[in-house]
């Protein structure tokens, strides 16, 4: 790796908070890996003989939709939690439940309806985790480096994806699967604490700036009516300490402030879109490797690698792209995908095919990180932990759709037609985006929804060249637009 291509991560890697984040968060990435392999095996050895798929099928579902619900009953509570506060009791949460299912085994009670029972319990604050974890990097960052954060956390998860199955693999036929879902439990258990840390550091950070404030807002105030006695009177500080630091955030629903902003319903089509029409090449790329390639599992095995080596290569590339215009790139990236998919449905052969796969990884990697970024800049950060946990809540339904489709798809049409129908349609769908993205006005991306105190300049600054620029709304100014071009030069301030 060489020092240009870590050039965009700087910023990220000096700014304290997520400097002391980043070991919790590789190392739930790595317990994630772990999972890919582990839930499954596990849920095969508890399950009854003859039902050991549907159980399995039932385990996968658990371990990610439930997710979807919890966007839906719980905005109430958690809309209005910053990011730090989002995604540590996300890890709580994971944690406690990975870990009573070691807990269970131990005690001779575990089955496979209470395996899936704790796996759906573990990812039902997931969406607020993942929102939590980026409204912190908005919080955190100035806007420009949001794409190289985003990029960065993703790339953990896609190390942890070559890492992990094999590394599964092997702790699996040494002490079983259930120790090693016990691992992916530590590991979360971490990254809970981790963020727990700086949950404390930032509360106390923010008690003493509104008790400074207040200090000085009662010192002006004191020398106006002439009373000099108290400009020096400390002792009241503590009434202060407690005072609310303007109007909270709203309750309305991410789907609702979604669904009012034209901008982020089509990101949100477009995604979903995306990821549905990938869904059946979960179904049909097996079949088609033992059906139409007469390929064994280790066919199957070098495409995933493939695909595995060029998310990570396009994951650490991503950070390089913060100066495209955003709703361009997106385009761009769907319709090259579809493009390195085509010859697998054209039935190009392994040599041809598999370069082509591991190109698709290349490009579907920047994907998220990059609308993630346009979910930052379009929503403030007071609106952006419902947005985007409606955005995860709905994205995540999309792939397990998407493979349902391709089971009757592939049975119907075979396993080859279903590939190239899938890459045509995925192809079709970037060039449609990318005539939205080229039409009038479609790169703005100004905020619509209420700026934060973090999405002011000045207290984000990272470095010498991260200076504050003017700024043109008061502390409470809830309704003020503020500004934020797609195309950002790099290196602008």
């Amino acid at each position: 790796m060489t020092p240009a291509m870590l050039l965009p991560y700087r910023p990220v890697l000096g700014q304290p908070v997520l400097r002391r984040l980043l070991p919790g968060l590789a190392t739930s990435a790595l317990g994630d890996g772990l999972a890919l392999v582990a839930v499954t095996w596990l849920a095969l050895q508890l399950a009854p003989d003859g039902q050991r798929g549907t159980w399995t099928a039932f385990a996968v579902a658990a371990y990610t939709l439930p997710g979807a619900a919890g966007t839906l009953l719980l905005g109430r509570w958690l809309g209005a939690r910053s990011g730090a506060q989002l995604a540590g009791w996300d890890a709580t949460v994971r944690a406690a439940a990975l870990g009573a299912i070691p807990v269970a085994h131990l005690a001779g009670v575990l089955d496979v309806g209470l395996y899936v029972a704790l796996l759906a319990v573990s990812s039902l604050l997931h969406p607020w985790g993942s929102a939590g974890r980026f409204t912190l990097v908005a919080e955190l960052l100035p806007q420009r480096h949001h794409l190289a954060a985003n990029a960065l956390l993703g790339v953990f998860g896609q190390a942890a994806t070559i890492v992990g199955p094999p590394l599964a693999g092997l702790l699996i036929a040494w002490v079983g699967a259930v120790w090693v879902i016990a691992v992916d439990a530590a590991s979360f258990a971490v990254l809970a604490v981790s963020y727990r840390l700086v949950v404390r550091d930032r509360e106390a950070a923010a008690v003493s700036e509104r008790d400074t404030a207040a200090v000085r807002d009662r010192e002006a105030a004191a020398v106006r009516d002439g009373d000099t006695a108290t400009v020096h009177d400390r002792d009241t500080l503590g009434r202060y300490r407690n005072a609310p630091a303007g109007a909270g955030p709203s309750r309305t629903s991410g789907f609702r402030i979604i669904g009012r902003d034209r901008s982020l319903l089509g990101l949100l089509a477009l995604t979903f879109a995306f990821f549905f029409l990938f869904g059946p090449f979960y179904v049909a790329m097996p079949v088609h490797v033992t059906d139409d390639l007469h390929a064994s599992a280790g066919t199957l095995a070098a495409y995933y690698t493939a695909f595995g080596v060029g998310s990570l290569l396009g994951g650490l590339l991503t950070g390089h792209l913060r100066g495209r215009p955003l709703r361009t790139t997106l385009a761009g990236i769907v319709v090259l995908f579809g493009a390195a998919l085509m010859p697998l449905g054209l039935g190009a052969p392994v040599v041809l095919s598999l370069p082509a796969f591991a190109l698709a990884g290349l490009v579907w990697a920047p994907y998220q990180p990059t609308a993630t970024a346009l979910f930052q800049r379009r929503a403030g950060t007071v609106d952006l932990p419902r947005v985007l946990a409606a955005n995860g809540a709905v994205t995540v339904l999309a792939v397990p759709l998407g493979t349902m489709l391709g089971g009757p798809a592939t049975a119907a049409f075979g396993a080859r037609p279903t590939l190239l129908a899938c890459a045509v349609a995925i192809l079709a769908l970037g060039l449609v985006a990318a005539v939205s993205a080229a039409r009038p006005g479609a790169q703005n991306t100004e905020r619509t929804g209420p700026a934060g105190p973090h999405d002011r300049p000045g207290p984000q600054t990272t470095g010498p060249r991260d200076r504050p620029g003017p700024q043109t709304t008061g502390p409470h100014d809830r309704s003020a637009r503020v500004k934020a071009p797609d195309r950002v030069r790099p290196g602008a301030s």
